[in-house]
């Protein structure tokens, strides 16, 4: 785990099962940042598949684009909640968003996708479009078969995240069409 913004995680495990360094996961390495790179060399992880779960709060994009494709493909599994969609409509800031998704999407299925529901949907242009998405990865090599697209949202598995909040309904033109 990587997190400048706590001194420590809040576990009910024994430290010696987890490693904690108080740094934000970004695009260079110094003080106050790391790299993916970096971190997982530095963390003695091995050699084999890893699982990735990022919630960075918007520096996802360059973190992810600046981490190399040999450690990406390590990655048998990448669950992102991805932020500041509103921007979206913003060309430099599109331009940085698809970067970072076309390189998983290189090595990696999108499986879930999941609208948070922490703040309401952001409207530009007569469109919609919400602002935090949480996303599901798996490598493709893990994959045999795609049986098609799930048109049921919410999905039943799915819980809102903040509970006073209206659900968010993901919109038809983020699945399958």
């Amino acid at each position: 785990m990587a997190d400048k913004s706590v001194n420590e995680p809040i576990l009910n495990i024994p430290k010696e099962n987890y490693s904690f360094i108080k740094k934000f996961i970004g695009c260079t390495d110094n003080e106050d940042f790391i790299t993916l790179d970096t971190w997982v060399n530095n963390s003695q992880v091995g050699e084999g598949d890893l699982m990735l779960q990022m919630d960075i709060e918007g520096g996802e994009y360059l973190a992810l684009i600046s981490a190399s494709d040999t450690l990406l493909n390590r990655f048998r599994i990448i669950a992102l909640e991805i932020h500041l969609l509103k921007y979206l409509w913003d060309n430099n800031y599109f331009e940085m968003v698809q970067s970072a998704l076309s390189k998983i999407l290189k090595t990696h299925y999108c499986v879930h996708l999941h609208p948070n529901n922490c703040c309401a949907p952001h409207h530009h242009n007569g469109i919609s479009i919400v602002e935090v998405i949480e996303c599901t990865f798996i490598r493709k090599d893990r994959v045999k078969h795609i049986l098609g697209y799930c048109d049921e949202f919410p999905h039943p598995l799915d819980a809102d995240n903040v509970i006073e909040n209206p659900t968010l309904i993901l919109p038809r033109n983020w699945y399958g069409g």
